[in-house]
């Protein structure tokens, strides 16, 4: 395989699932891109026919299936291009969600972060390049809308919304005395005991406090993110290839930079660090810990799936694909403090957790311009604001957002050029907000 289109592919798979913390410290980027309409998978033709026109094929191998707008319709179609495995919604019937479905939400108006001009919650969906979004009410769909090639029986990728899921399972152990937050990642891992990980604790890890180097600045031909993805890259090594060839083994490279425990950094590895303990602790992949611990415990209608790398390893940083309205059920099981359908899933204990958040201080050094006053707790983004709203997030628009006051749940998935979320903020989080004022004004 040409040396160059494998270390394209290597990196691009980490791109597309992981959250670039750089790219959300830059900002927007100035590039022009034909908008959500212009760009509608659908409309373009992507991937139809038998065989589909030449310049309408998207492969992995090359890289197409990133480039936009091509990767608008990859993002649906994770399972089609590379190998995954499956997140089981087990035997029972699905749990259906209730309907009631308001006329109202649409015209809801906010002020985008920075702007002067208001905007209405429909057209932030175009703005956000939206392709699904579901809102619960007090359990109650009360909002669905979907676009492109997103239809409600498909799935689509989940980006670092996978983190939270992975976050969520280590908090769950913990508080079942399963997993010890205080231990050193190599008692769980003696394999990674020569890694910067080693002397790290649990909790460090959960929360992204380490101090490991891990640099995801792609123009540095050796940034450390550059072996990650070719680690994670399924496809054949190239034969001159002496790097690490699955995430375990790039793991246990990786080297301290820092301190433990002095600040939160966004880096992927800490959550493919975390998924090798869980595994470790119950002896099951984090897909199937997934599929036996929530998912099909929540009454998903849908399985899910996980990317995974050459040795069968999911991707625990970012290779979920779920369906739209799964995501929400997790979402409004979060919200009823880890109940649903009259079943304890997640020990209240641990959501309690997750809502009190981290410390804001350490979050602040991170310098994320737009979340001021954030925290980050296991693996969840907790927004300390007025309502408690906290959210798992991922690149390109992917999202469960909670607002326990207004009793309120958003999933979305979207397709946004740009990567990092400092793009899509300004158009989200004011409407997130705005939109659960307006639930309470307007409820009975």
């Amino acid at each position: 395989m040409n040396m160059r289109l494998f270390w394209m592919a290597a990196l691009l798979p980490l791109v597309a699932l992981s959250g670039l913390k750089a790219a959300a410290a830059q900002g927007p980027q100035e590039q022009q891109f034909p908008d959500a309409r212009a760009s509608d998978p659908a409309r373009l033709g992507w991937m139809v026919g038998s065989p589909p026109p030449p310049d309408r094929i998207v492969r992995f191998e090359d890289g197409s299936y990133w480039k936009f707008p091509a990767m608008r319709w990859t993002v649906s179609n994770f399972r089609q291009l590379m190998p995954t495995v499956n997140v089981s919604r087990g035997l029972e019937p699905a749990v259906q969600l209730p309907v009631e479905l308001r006329e109202d939400i649409d015209a809801v108006r906010f002020t985008p972060l920075g702007a002067n001009r208001t905007m209405t919650w429909r057209e932030s969906l175009d703005a956000n390049y939206t392709d699904g979004i579901v809102v619960l009410h007090r359990g109650r769909i009360v909002y669905e809308r979907y676009f492109g090639v997103l239809r409600p029986q498909g799935q689509h990728g989940a980006m670092s919304v996978t983190k939270t899921f992975v976050g969520t399972l280590a908090a769950m152990l913990v508080a079942e005395g399963t997993l010890d937050p205080s231990r050193r990642v190599d008692h769980y891992v003696p394999e990674l005991s020569d890694s910067a990980f080693g002397n790290a604790t649990v909790r460090q890890v959960m929360d992204m406090t380490t101090g490991i180097r891990f640099s995801e600045n792609y123009a540095d031909p050796n940034a450390e993110v550059w072996a990650h993805g070719a680690a994670g890259n399924p496809l054949p090594k190239p034969k001159d290839y002496t790097g690490p060839r699955s995430y375990h083994e790039f793991l246990q490279t990786v080297k301290p930079q820092g301190v433990h425990g002095e600040a939160f950094h966004y880096r992927t590895a800490n959550t493919d660090a975390l998924g090798w303990i869980l595994a470790r602790v119950t002896g099951k992949s984090v897909a199937q810990l997934l599929s036996d611990r929530i998912w099909s415990q929540i009454g998903a209608e849908q399985d899910a799936y996980m990317s995974v790398d050459s040795t069968g390893t999911p991707f625990a940083g970012g290779g979920l694909s779920t369906g739209l309205r799964d995501l929400a059920r997790f979402g409004e099981m979060i919200r009823n403090n880890g109940v649903f359908n009259g079943r304890q899933i997640v020990p209240p204990m641990a959501v309690a957790d997750i809502r009190r958040g981290a410390s804001q201080a350490d979050f602040a050094k991170a310098g994320y311009a737009l979340l001021p006053g954030w925290s980050y707790r296991n693996m969840w983004w907790v927004t300390h604001n007025e309502h408690g709203a906290f959210a798992a997030r991922g690149v390109h628009g992917q999202t469960v957002y909670v607002d326990p006051r207004a009793q309120m749940v958003i999933a979305r998935f979207a397709s946004h050029p740009v990567a990092g979320n400092a793009a899509i903020d300004p158009t989200s989080l004011p409407a997130f907000h705005a939109l659960a004022r307006h639930l309470i004004a307007t409820s009975r």
